[in-house]
């Protein structure tokens, strides 16, 4: 990253590269990806996964959170494809470990209801819809993201996670739950866990961009003007 004069622009350089780094070929930020996404669990670990590979990639780490991207035109739809493969090899990958490692205990980590699946269905978006948006704020919006992005992003995960976990499992990540299913051959309301993360995280993406549109100090300075 190149030096810059003032903390703005630092900020605004970071939040370029923690979503488009744009330098970066394809291949090696899709190996990133994949090795992200192999390595992420919850909470700290998510934190700790976006710091390894955040200028490599950006970190998206989740299918449904490069959609957003895309939505929000943060990230290059050419490169989407490219991505969401790689998150699902890393998460696949790391579901055969587990079954390699442990044997057929805990369902290789799949993903089910607890309850009803419609129930799960609302949460799991409604669980993607809040952590896309703190993405948003923290990776993309010059004015919110920092240093602490990352743990921004972990703690939303992780704290989601405790509450919601016993419910649906608290996936937010169709790669996270596909890559198990795949593995494990479990089947059971995965549309659920497909479904509702790109739900959430897309209009959440689109929730925050027409935010920070409405709300830009340019915008307002335009309408004070008008009056």
């Amino acid at each position: 990253m190149s030096a810059q004069t003032s903390a703005p622009g630092m900020r605004a350089s970071r939040a370029a590269e923690a979503v488009t780094p744009r330098l970066i070929p394809l291949l090696p930020a899709c190996v990133a990806e994949g090795i992200g996404t192999f390595g992420l669990v919850f909470g700290l670990i998510v934190a700790a996964m976006i710091y390894a590979t955040g200028h490599i990639s950006g970190a998206h780490l989740n299918p449904a959170v490069t959609l957003g991207f895309v939505l929000a035109r943060h990230f290059p739809l050419q490169r989407m494809a490219g991505y969401w493969l790689a998150q699902l090899a890393g998460a696949i990958a790391a579901a055969g470990c587990l079954r390699l490692l442990l044997g057929d205990v805990a369902s290789d980590g799949a993903t089910v209801p607890a309850g009803s699946v419609w129930q799960s269905f609302a949460l799991e978006a409604l669980l993607t819809f809040f952590l896309m948006f703190v993405i948003m704020a923290v990776a993309t919006d010059t004015r919110a993201v920092g240093q602490a992005a990352a743990l921004a992003i972990g703690a939303t995960v992780g704290l989601e996670a405790l509450f919601a976990g016993p419910i649906s499992g608290a996936s937010m990540n169709p790669a996270r739950s596909l890559g198990p299913a795949l593995v494990g051959g479990i089947w059971t309301a995965q549309w659920v866990y497909i479904t509702a993360p790109f739900l959430g995280a897309a209009s959440a993406a689109l929730v925050y961009r027409w935010l920070r549109t409405v709300s830009s100090p340019a915008r307002g300075e335009r309408e004070a003007n008008d009056r």
